[in-house]
């Protein structure tokens, strides 16, 4: 992996091939200092945001790349740091741009996220009720067959994306059955982005077994308790793991814990608003 810093706007969309992914954020929900964990995946001509939060059609512009220029979507779950600026994806795709951006989504979670998200403040207009499908168009991941966990999959170009669940919510769920929809996202078969989970040694663990990742961006908060993996739990995690993993979804505290991220054997904090880069396989 090669890290770039990002130098010259506009935010670029395409690559020559290689795969990099970008963090619009860093932050936690609450964060100040950084955006929130919001990630920029490409790879030649494709390209895939993962989640759109409240901050991120700002920051997006500010980088000089409106959210009008995003065609294809993931969203991992329904909290606000994660699907907030996705409303205004939908009406300036409807009434500026004219351009219904794509959005990779199973049936189910569609459902979900409409109803329960979107609806209110894109329901209805000057043509009375309107639908998801005229906002977004789709595309539905396939499950794969016996996996470990629920585990689907979809190919966009050269990029390949595999989609599992996570324990995130509520903190008394004992298993990802029983927890809210929330997903992280394998990439390429060589990346893990947890997105938004709690500590999940066992099946984190198995997973990297299976692929060999080479980078895993894994969810951390510096206190113990609550919905998100803590840094004194990870800090369980086997050596191996920690060396190739940098820590997303963090405080602005952050500065009081980077020594110590390090000397826990940490590959470090990501980064927002810089390149990870990988050459083509």
């Amino acid at each position: 992996m090669k890290i770039r810093p990002f130098k010259k706007k506009p935010l670029p969309l395409v690559t020559e091939g290689d795969l990099c992914l970008f963090f619009v954020g860093v932050g936690s929900a609450f964060s100040k200092i950084h955006n929130q964990t919001n990630l920029l995946v490409t790879k030649g001509d494709e390209h895939v945001l993962v989640d759109c939060g409240i901050k991120c059609p700002q920051a997006l512009w500010e980088l000089g790349c409106p959210i009008t220029d995003i065609k294809k979507l993931l969203i991992t779950h329904s909290h606000a740091d994660h699907i907030g600026g996705l409303e205004e994806v939908a009406l300036m795709g409807r009434y500026l741009s004219h351009r219904r951006p794509t959005m990779i989504i199973s049936k189910e979670y569609e459902k979900m996220l409409w109803d329960n998200s979107l609806k209110g403040g894109c329901g209805y207009n000057e043509e009375g009720k309107l639908a998801f499908d005229k906002f977004f168009k789709t595309i539905r991941p396939e499950k794969v067959a016996d996996a470990e966990r629920e585990l689907s999959e979809v190919t966009v170009g050269d990029l390949n994306l595999r989609i599992f669940r996570t324990k995130h919510i509520p903190d008394s769920s004992l298993t990802w059955e029983a927890s809210a929809y929330s997903v992280g996202v394998i990439i390429d078969k060589r990346i893990l982005f947890t997105s938004d989970t709690r500590f999940d040694p066992e099946f984190f663990i198995s997973l990297d077994m299976e692929y060999q990742f080479e980078t895993i961006f894994h969810d951390c908060q510096f206190f113990k308790g609550g919905v998100h993996a803590s840094l004194e739990e990870i800090a369980g995690y086997p050596l191996e793991l920690r060396k190739k993993m940098y820590l997303t979804h963090y405080g602005d505290n952050f500065k009081d814990f980077k020594v110590k991220v390090k000397k826990l054997g940490f590959a470090g904090l990501a980064e927002q608003h810089v390149f990870y880069c990988y050459d083509e396989k």
